[in-house]
């Protein structure tokens, strides 16, 4: 082997330290550049989710509804295939609905037990469904809770003190309540009025944990595959976990704080997340799906603490408000505001009134109290809510085809 003289050995060296140098220079431009790309596309993205935040039905109406209309379409044809895909189970589901049909047309004995579980069935279905459209999400959940469930236990409660008894005539329970005729019962306990309504707050309950099922399934979803998620939630949640260190603002370490106590704890965590009102409770459920948490213990977890543990604190704290001492000390309250109590009082006075006599009256003793203004109040409060909630679900099924369109587009320019 032919040796080296030290100036080829010095020479080698300073050609060697020169190719490292030209490697370094080229691999920091290209992570440059890469991130001159990064930061260029996060930009485009911006861009597209604020046009399409901008596609709403006060700005461009007509774009708005046909939009909307186009992704209803692919809504309904994606649909259509899953169940297709499905059809032995659909088919099953055909059959039952069918024998259920022939024992519902059937004269007998049986028919009072079909009525029976009809009643029930449409009762728990009407919760249900409100429990669902309270938690799904669709632009902006309906509050039902405040709209429906919630007045539905104060008139209950209202009434069981009023009348002595819950024992009310079915029908017209529920649709309208009506005092007994039998003797009042020696005292109205909060026991006696809860276990009047926990079917239906139950119901409702477990509609809201139905409700978190979208969230959790799409994460999972996105996890296992490896794709990239058609969902601006889930990639706010990745670019959290990617600023975890950094983050300074309350609401960012309110949420990391959640993403912590379910991911360590586990059906614990997501139990006390369910048990308490919790804005950030989709969270949950897209970090339960991330993380690849088991399905019976993330909905196991929300549905016993939504449908249980929650239901029954707002339960109490209803009855708790509109029990009757409570209520009249409060319209109390309200006359000895300096100026315009009284006139505030009245109103209120007037109501609760009407109420008492609405109670009180039977089939064929005259029409009952016409109703005040607090009731025109709420029926159209409850109105525009429920038109708002139908708006919201249209906008955003216009941005979602919207969001087609774009990812269409970044398709087109990837294969390019």
């Amino acid at each position: 082997m032919r040796s080296l003289n030290p100036y080829q050995v010095i020479e080698m060296a300073e050609n060697g330290v020169e190719s490292e140098g030209t490697q370094k220079r080229a691999g920091a431009k290209e992570k440059q550049n890469g991130n001159f790309a990064d930061s260029s596309l996060r930009e485009r993205k911006q861009q597209d989710r604020e046009e399409r935040l901008a596609l709403v039905l006060w700005k461009r109406p007509l774009q708005t509804l046909q939009y909307s209309f186009l992704e209803t379409l692919i809504t309904l044809k994606e649909w259509t295939l899953k169940l297709w895909k499905r059809r032995g189970t659909v088919f099953l589901l055909l059959v039952l609905l069918s024998l259920f049909s022939m024992a519902y047309s059937v004269e007998g004995a049986h028919q009072k037990y079909i009525q029976y579980m009809e009643k029930k069935f449409l009762w728990c279905a009407y919760w249900v469904g409100l429990g669902i459209l309270s938690s799904v999400g669709l632009g902006t959940g309906l509050h039902t809770f405040l709209l429906y469930l919630g007045p539905h236990i104060a008139s209950v409660t209202l009434a069981a003190y009023e009348c002595g008894s819950v024992n009310f005539p079915e029908p017209p329970y529920p649709d309208q309540i009506v005092c007994p005729n039998e003797a009042a019962q020696a005292g109205i306990t909060l026991w006696t009025i809860i276990s009047k309504v926990r079917l239906e707050a139950c119901m409702w309950g477990a509609g809201t944990a139905i409700g978190e099922l979208p969230p959790y399934f799409m994460a999972r979803a996105a996890r296992l595959s490896g794709a990239e998620p058609d969902d601006e939630d889930y990639e706010e949640f990745e670019e959290m976990l990617g600023q975890a260190e950094t983050a300074q603002d309350f609401a960012t370490r309110a949420k990391l704080a959640v993403q912590n106590m379910v991911q360590r704890v586990g059906f614990f965590g997501i139990l006390a997340c369910a048990s308490i009102p919790n804005p950030l409770f989709d969270l949950a459920g897209i970090t339960c799906g991330h993380f690849l948490v088991p399905f019976w213990t993330f909905f196991g977890a929300t549905l016993i603490g939504k449908a249980i543990i929650k239901m029954h604190i707002q339960k109490l704290f209803v009855i708790i408000t509109f029990s009757k001492h409570i209520v009249e000390q409060m319209v109390s309250l309200l006359g000895a505001v300096p100026g315009f109590g009284p006139s505030l009082q009245k109103p209120f006075q007037q109501y609760l009134e009407a109420q008492r006599l609405k109670l009180h009256h039977r089939a064929g003793e005259g029409t009952p109290a016409g109703e005040n203004w607090l009731s025109w109040v709420f029926e159209k409060v409850v109105l525009i809510m429920v038109c708002y909630f139908i708006i919201s679900i249209i906008n955003s099924m216009a941005q979602s085809y919207a969001k087609r369109i774009q990812q269409k587009k970044y398709c087109e320019e990837k294969t390019k």
